[in-house]
């Protein structure tokens, strides 16, 4: 099937058809996610940086606390 056919048959659906194609093309996208070819540079910034991540100590905070912090803050 062509593009601009399946172009056409998607025009003739109902939303709701329409909606549930979308979510199944980007269900296959993901399944196929892994074959998506990543540049080295790209792969090489992505290990520096949870290197870096790594090497840092965190400091994490309890999510509630976060938002309560906010909240009192931005009044």
């Amino acid at each position: 099937m062509k593009v601009e056919e399946i172009r056409q048959a998607v025009d003739r659906l109902e939303l709701a058809e329409k909606l549930l194609l979308v979510e199944d093309v980007w269900d296959s996208i993901a399944l196929s996610n892994a074959e998506l070819p990543l540049p080295e540079w790209q792969k090489r910034e992505l290990d520096k940086r949870y290197e870096q991540y790594q090497s840092v100590e965190q400091n994490l905070h309890d999510w509630k606390a976060v938002h309560e912090n906010l909240r009192n803050n931005h009044k």
